[in-house]
């Protein structure tokens, strides 16, 4: 019965809009998704990467910040028990040097605003812009009663004054201390205006930072939403900040979550960063949409390319099949030809009939679509080349700190490549190789200037923090999944093959391939560079005292590469790199200093 239903013969029309909806579109659609898919991720990194970023700088403020005020408490502590002879005792607390002392130090930095100097006997003295209220009073009270233990105390923050007056404030205490014996307690009020004005300098464009404690209680923010000492666990990127407990205290992590409920739902994406010192985190957090706004315009130019396909298909198709009555042997094979992906077959087809025509039609298509192809090919390497300049920018700020380094990721970055090709290494690790050697001291954005940029020998304090900024690099790409294979060549650039290396010590096999080659051309460009701490090296003599280390410090393969390289004339040392001048204490194989020839070589100083 069904076969009385069946049509007797299938339009002609029907069978080459079949055929090239099948032949044409359905490739083109599964070419365009698989370049969709391998532009998205490098797009999603580099968000993720700009807010771990954002946010793991201003936790370094922070805590540089409570480091530097910590410091100048306990040198006013110092100050304090030479002017008082030790004796803070009944009336000598009142005395007029100790006042002058504590006015001092509270008129030097507009982070103050108020501070006390209390005795054993909870008597003293205090100065300062405003009067302690009932809140500011209890902390003291539990400021004093930890003094008492030779504990440092932080308190929480608290709103004082009102209307415009109103200032968010946290109580400071340490301990005054002599010959083990307790004095007394200094206590400050530190204003958090600073850290308000942090936080609005990076807000805008969607991003929404803020601070808080270890039990997700708002510390600071930008947003008239939410007041200081307000529960934030209601978010869920807090939330499992607290849960985390001291494990979130170790690394920064990014997710997504949503706010809000019902209609109301938001999908955002945030990343938090543990202020270690005083148990804080702070989270940058920005609706989805506006972070991956770039991705979603892709997809949009995507579906727009592939519905112009489509109609553009079925338009040559109607015309084609109107005109069309014979052989569709010669059609048929080369939309085969189409079908196995070759958008370069053309219809050879001579003709002065319908045949002809519809054969000139086809070759159009074939024509367009290869078009297509290749503009998708052309938005692919654009986005790519997108990544690569986010990531030469990133490179480029930590280089700009300092005048000494400026342009050493990108020499390092092009050593590096020119040693991986002598060495035959595959395309992909090359890469990898290539992200990694640009990113290798973008831990360096973590170190205090007055460290980086000291034109003198580092103490051995000094050089411990600096020889960080290869943990703190790492720690910056470690939330990023796509940036995984990346960070050996960050973490590991400053290992050495006989174990005298930072930051793990590793030796031989233990280090992987990728930080060998960074460490040799990080070498060769700190050698012919100007440092504050020795003239560059001539590239013969660079050359030299290379091989020197190799098989001690340095890979030998990655040596015996860079000098066929030179050798060759491929390596040009740039001009402005040997004739800069300036100052800066770089915690690589650029911080050796070399003897006279056949000379025991001094390494860096670590």
């Amino acid at each position: 019965m069904g076969a009385k239903f069946l049509p007797t013969r299938i339009p002609i029309l029907y069978v080459i809009l079949g055929v090239l909806v099948l032949i044409s579109v359905v490739p083109m659609y599964f070419y365009s998704a698989q370049v969709q898919s391998i532009s998205r991720d490098p797009l999603i990194s580099n968000e993720r990467l700009l807010q771990n970023t954002i946010t793991r700088s201003i936790a370094d403020d922070i805590s540089q910040h409570q480091d530097s005020f910590r410091l100048m408490q306990a040198n006013l502590a110092s100050a304090l028990q030479i002017a008082s002879g030790g004796d803070l005792t009944g009336e000598h607390v009142q005395a007029p040097e100790l006042r002058a002392l504590l006015e001092n130090f509270v008129s030097s930095s507009e982070d103050l605003d108020y501070a006390t100097l209390l005795n054993s006997e909870g008597k003293g003295i205090s100065a300062g812009r405003i009067e302690p209220d009932a809140f500011l009073q209890r902390e003291l009270e539990q400021g004093y009663a930890a003094a008492r233990e030779s504990r440092a105390f932080n308190g929480q923050p608290l709103v004082v004054g009102s209307g415009q007056s109103a200032r968010t404030v946290m109580l400071v205490s340490t301990p005054v201390m002599y010959q083990d014996r307790f004095l007394g307690m200094i206590a400050s009020v530190v204003n958090l205006g600073f850290l308000i004005r942090r936080l609005k300098e990076i807000e805008g464009g969607g991003l929404s930072p803020y601070v808080v404690d270890s039990e997700g209680r708002l510390v600071a923010g930008t947003s008239s939403q939410y007041a200081t000492g307000q529960d934030m666990t209601n978010l869920e990127i807090v939330r499992n900040f607290v849960e985390q407990g001291g494990k979130a205290q170790m690394l920064a992590a990014t997710h997504e979550f949503t706010v809000g409920s019902g209609k109301d739902r938001t999908l955002m994406l945030g990343t938090y960063s543990p202020v270690t010192t005083l148990e804080w985190a702070v989270i940058a957090q920005k609706p989805r949409d506006e972070a991956y706004s770039s991705v979603y315009e892709m997809q949009r130019s995507a579906r727009k390319l592939a519905i112009f396909a489509i109609a553009l298909s079925i338009g040559v198709g109607i015309i084609a099949a109107r005109r069309i009555t014979n052989p569709l042997e010669i059609l048929t094979e080369s939309s085969h030809a189409i079908a196995r992906g070759d958008f370069s077959q053309r219809v050879q087809l001579k003709s002065r009939t319908e045949i002809g025509e519809l054969a000139s039609t086809f070759n159009f298509m074939s024509s367009e679509l290869e078009h297509f192809i290749l503009d998708l090919k052309r938005a692919a390497a654009e986005n790519r080349e997108l990544f690569m300049n986010s990531i030469q920018m990133l490179a480029g700020a930590v280089d700009e700190k300092d005048p000494y380094t400026r342009g050493h990721s990108d020499r390092v970055t092009k050593y590096s490549l020119q040693i991986a090709k002598e060495m035959d290494l595959p395309e992909d690790f090359c890469e990898i190789l290539r992200v990694s050697a640009q990113l290798h001291d973008v831990g360096k954005i973590g170190i205090e200037d007055r460290i980086l940029k000291k034109p003198g020998a580092l103490t051995e304090e000094e050089f411990t923090i600096m020889k960080t900024h290869t943990t703190k690099g790492a720690n910056i790409l470690r939330p990023v999944a796509q940036l995984k294979e990346m960070i050996p060549g960050i973490e590991l650039h400053h290992e050495s093959l006989d174990g005298r290396g930072y930051p793990h010590g590793f030796k031989g096999d233990q280090i992987p391939l990728l930080p060998r080659i960074i460490a040799v051309a990080d070498t060769f460009d700190a050698l012919t560079t100007n440092r504050p701490y020795q003239k560059a090296h001539d590239s013969q003599d660079a050359l030299r005292i290379i091989h020197s280390l190799s098989g001690k410090r340095l890979d030998q393969d990655a040596v015996a590469a860079l000098d066929a390289v030179f050798q060759r004339g491929e390596i040009q040392i740039p001009r402005a790199a040997a004739m800069a001048a300036g100052a800066t204490n770089e915690a690589a194989p650029a911080s050796m200093v070399f003897p006279p020839a056949n000379a025991l070589i001094e390494m860096d100083r670590a």
